[in-house]
């Protein structure tokens, strides 16, 4: 049942711009599935969901994990539509990105596989990026102004 529900939620989210959990949960409903929000919630986290901009300045959920060969373009694209700012604090490096967007680019940065990153924390507006060495932090600010500066 869970993976017949999340197949349809990646079918639905390719088709239309959802962008909240309750849309999403009402579209569910559409297609026969008793869901409540938070099972919404569960499933938008286990499938690792990310909200990205849209053209029209709202977001939409969007799922950045498939592998494919065009996905480097869409991570760059995320990196871009919700970049603001950097600074290095030591191995950190604190990224601020447009309001609501730190998750979207927090996930693009980790699905990246730059090899300087161990992790990020995501919050609203804010990203922690934690970096291997001070150095590295340096290198990844370079790297990342090169992916924004495309």
């Amino acid at each position: 049942m869970k993976k017949n529900r999340h197949e349809q939620i990646l079918e639905i989210i390719e088709k239309k711009e959802v962008s909240t959990q309750e849309e999403l949960a009402a579209y569910l409903k559409a297609e026969g599935f008793d869901v409540t929000q938070a099972t919404v919630s569960r499933d938008i986290r286990e499938l690792k969901l990310s909200k990205v901009a849209t053209s029209n300045g709202g977001q939409k959920y969007a799922y950045l994990s498939r592998n494919d060969s065009h996905m480097e373009d869409k991570y760059t694209r995320v990196l871009k539509d919700g970049f603001m700012s950097m600074e290095p604090a030591g191995n950190l490096l604190v990224v601020r990105t447009v309001s609501g967007m730190a998750m979207a680019v927090g996930a693009a940065i980790d699905a990246m596989k730059l090899p300087e990153v161990v992790g990020c924390i995501a919050g609203d507006d804010t990203i922690f990026v934690a970096v291997k060495t001070m150095k590295e932090t340096e290198d990844l600010c370079e790297k990342l102004k090169g992916f924004v500066h495309k």
